[in-house]
């Protein structure tokens, strides 16, 4: 079986210029190595903010480096220049809403502004995408509100196969 594929990518216009250092792609990135249990690789890629840039990333991702699964972190919020969920939009065939609304629901248990942040998932393809906040405690718990539902979801898009750690995060699969 080969590894999985997952891509990690953070949106940020001062990630992206050195003014900042990322601090949600390697969260990330950290969440997944300790979740999944089977081999996968993992490519981490900053992008600055804005709906042609991170549209044109995702879709590299994808379409050229093969990623089942893609990550993006930031720019999910109501600012101007927060347009992931736009540019995921342009590049999906299929939403999944559900994705979203479970993510805003745990962070709300969090911080209270987590009604502002716009996370969602889509399909393209045979890639997975989600995109999260930019917070590295808010990739956690997003992360752990949908995972459980990720591989299966892969199995369904034709994606990789990947396995979690029970006592970690249950994957659930229905039953042959």
């Amino acid at each position: 079986m080969s590894a999985a594929r997952i891509a990690v990518l953070t949106v940020s216009d001062r990630a992206a210029k050195g003014e900042y250092a990322d601090r949600g792609g390697p969260a990330a990135e950290e969440w997944l190595r300790r979740v999944i249990t089977t081999p996968v690789e993992i490519l981490r890629r900053i992008t600055p903010d804005g709906r042609a840039e991170v549209a044109g990333a995702l879709c590299d991702l994808a379409d050229n480096w093969g990623a089942d699964l893609i990550l993006a972190t930031g720019g999910t919020g109501p600012s101007p220049r927060d347009l992931t969920p736009e540019a995921m939009a342009d590049v999906i065939k299929m939403e999944l809403p559900g994705f979203g609304e479970a993510m805003r629901v745990a962070n709300g248990r969090v911080v209270a502004t987590a009604i502002l942040s716009r996370q969602s998932a889509g399909v393209r393809g045979k890639t997975l995408i989600i995109t999260l906040p930019g917070s590295p405690n808010a990739i956690a718990t997003s992360l752990e509100a949908v995972f459980a539902a990720v591989p299966y979801c892969l199995d369904l898009i034709g994606a990789g196969w990947i396995e979690t750690d029970p006592t970690l995060i249950k994957a659930h699969r229905p039953k042959a």
